[in-house]
């Protein structure tokens, strides 16, 4: 007599980043994703436009219609809507790809980047008055938990260096010049430091170092903390 076994897939790990505009997360990101399916590791890289659900066309073009209403607005539509209502559409659109792409991707076996995670939306809405920071918090706490968060740490000003440009979005819409830029990003990595200090994040202090070397400590991390190698 035979006995039919049934092996689990083991659980996909999810790796996300947090720092502020201009840390490098999206530059980060692409490479470890690339670094660990180059190692024989299968995993996706999901970030602000990413809308395919595998194997259903129909989801995928529901979420790319509500990705569309997020992030491909009009600016004029945007300024009209309240901040409140931003919020909530942002919940909407994180839960759509929570559901639909990370959970059932680790629950294949397949890790997941998580490139543009909640983090900073959280640390936005902290630092701004018109919307109370226990109802940002609620919104996300549904969200499925990242085995490690990456938190890039870098000097508001060095980040401008890097960026070169950046939108009112990212000064909070307090004015168009460097200084608005530096005063709020740097109000909004104290917010990060603060989430960072709560989740246990791995801090890296990235402001001096260049992309490579931010890469192999990373790499080193997931080798330490989740086992994995690239």
């Amino acid at each position: 007599m035979t006995v039919a076994t049934h092996t689990a897939a083991i659980r996909g790990r999810e790796i996300a980043f947090a720092g502020i505009d201009g840390a490098g997360k999206s530059t980060l990101a692409a490479r470890l994703h690339q670094a660990l399916n180059d190692a024989g590791h299968p995993a996706i890289l999901v970030g602000k436009h990413s809308t395919e659900v595998p194997m259903d066309e129909e989801l995928s073009a529901y979420v790319d219609r509500l990705n569309g209403l997020v992030y491909r607005r009009d600016t004029r539509i945007a300024q009209a809507c309240s901040d409140h209502y931003w919020l909530l559409a942002l919940a909407a659109w994180y839960t759509l790809q929570d559901e639909l792409v990370i959970r059932p991707a680790l629950a294949a076996g397949t890790h997941v980047i998580l490139d543009n995670a909640h983090h900073k939306i959280l640390a936005r809405y902290a630092v701004n008055p018109e919307v109370p920071a226990h109802l940002a918090e609620q919104v996300f706490a549904h969200l499925t938990r990242p085995d490690l968060v990456i938190f890039m740490r870098i000097d508001a000003r060095e980040a401008l260096r890097r960026k070169g440009e950046f939108t009112s979005l990212e000064t909070g819409h307090s004015g168009s010049g460097d200084e608005d830029f530096i005063r709020y990003q740097n109000t909004v990595l104290a917010q990060l430091q603060e989430q960072g200090e709560r989740g246990g994040w791995l801090s890296l202090d990235v402001t001096s170092m260049d992309r490579d070397t931010v890469f192999k400590t990373a790499a080193g991390a997931l080798a330490d903390r989740l086992q994995l190698t690239v």
